[in-house]
């Protein structure tokens, strides 16, 4: 073991002595989520970064029935994967397009290195790396969550190489630090993801997430990412997403919004609250932030061609709650702004 990880070994007892229940239940996973069953073929993409060899699991899903010659890649969020974009992968697919779907590096079914120095950008490089290799040289992207600070960070870094660009409740829309929300260090995030459970993400997703509804269906995202950290890459997934987080507050892209210059769609569920860092924000500060209602509203008149729909009363995953109904919105935009080649 590491001397990154070993010396956390108290954090793993202090793990261990959480109530039985909350590690008893459901499934445990592997390290890069063996066990867990996508929806489609998983593939893997092997790289060099930062002095090392990685490998992101993707998911390359061809056009069912008549193509229409054009890629969507989708950019799943911080308590997300892949797979949770099941239901928009089949639709895109059915709509005529090549979907791509990765994994990134720290996330899921791709690597979760000891030692990284995680950046939107460095992630950005490594999805356009794949790209690249799968022959893709133009797409739209649809970037959902954390996905959302990715999708435009990589507009902003590879413009000529963005067709669309739509952003599905994506955090970021606020710079939480710039607000007033406390600093938190990585062993203090990393402190708190070997913590977690299937109960607290249960419960952490329905009152932030859903506006306190919940779905069955939900569970098995739940399942999931609780399966996936309590496996027997427990500490190594713990210590990676902390990293992520710590990404997550330091880079953000509020002050860019207006660089974007290709069409951009703004997918926002008015009832999300999603705000990192509210949990230890003051009540004053944790007051003003979240707020997506508004937030939509705000950066889409930063962005010079911007579309914003709304969905008064569904949270943070549109795409889940109302899968329907959302896809039918992001495939008219999408035929509506049809670039021409």
């Amino acid at each position: 073991m590491s001397p990154t990880l070993s010396r956390w070994l108290p954090g793993l007892l202090l793990s261990a002595a959480l109530p039985v229940s909350a590690y008893a239940e459901g499934p445990a996973y592997g390290p890069e989520l063996q066990g867990f069953d996508y929806p489609y073929t998983v593939k893997h993409f092997e790289f060099e970064s930062q002095g090392q060899s990685l490998q992101m699991g993707y998911m390359d899903v061809a056009a069912h029935g008549k193509a229409n010659g054009r890629s969507v890649v989708l950019m799943h969020g911080k308590n997300f994967c892949g797979a949770t974009w099941d239901t928009s992968i089949k639709a895109l697919s059915d709509a005529g397009y090549r979907v791509i779907a990765p994994d990134q590096i720290g996330f899921c079914t791709s690597s979760k290195p000891e030692r990284y120095q995680y950046s939107f950008q460095q992630l950005a490089s490594n999805t356009q790396q794949l790209l690249k290799a799968l022959g893709i040289q133009k797409a739209s992207l649809l970037g959902h969550s954390t996905g959302g600070m990715l999708a435009t960070r990589y507009a902003l870094q590879y413009p000529e190489q963005v067709e669309q660009l739509a952003l599905v409740n994506p955090i970021g829309l606020e710079d939480w630090k710039a607000l007033g929300v406390p600093w938190r260090s990585v062993d203090q995030w990393y402190e708190r993801e070997l913590k977690l459970s299937a109960d607290g993400i249960r419960t952490y997703e329905r009152n932030t997430y859903y506006a306190g509804r919940w779905k069955p269906e939900f569970d098995r995202w739940v399942d999931m990412l609780a399966g996936l950290n309590k496996g027997p890459g427990h500490a190594q997934v713990a210590w990676n997403s902390a990293l992520i987080y710590d990404m997550i507050f330091s880079q953000p892209v509020y002050y860019e919004f207006q660089n974007l210059k290709m069409p951009t769609l703004l997918l926002i569920g008015t009832s999300d609250t999603t705000a990192i860092g509210s949990d230890i924000a003051a009540p004053e500060v944790k007051a003003k932030i979240g707020h997506y209602d508004v937030l939509g509203k705000q950066v889409a008149q930063r962005i010079t061609q911007s579309t914003l729909i709304e969905f008064p009363g569904l949270g943070h995953a549109p795409q889940m709650e109302e899968p329907e109904k959302f896809h039918q919105a992001l495939l008219a935009w999408l035929n509506k702004t049809n670039p021409v080649r």
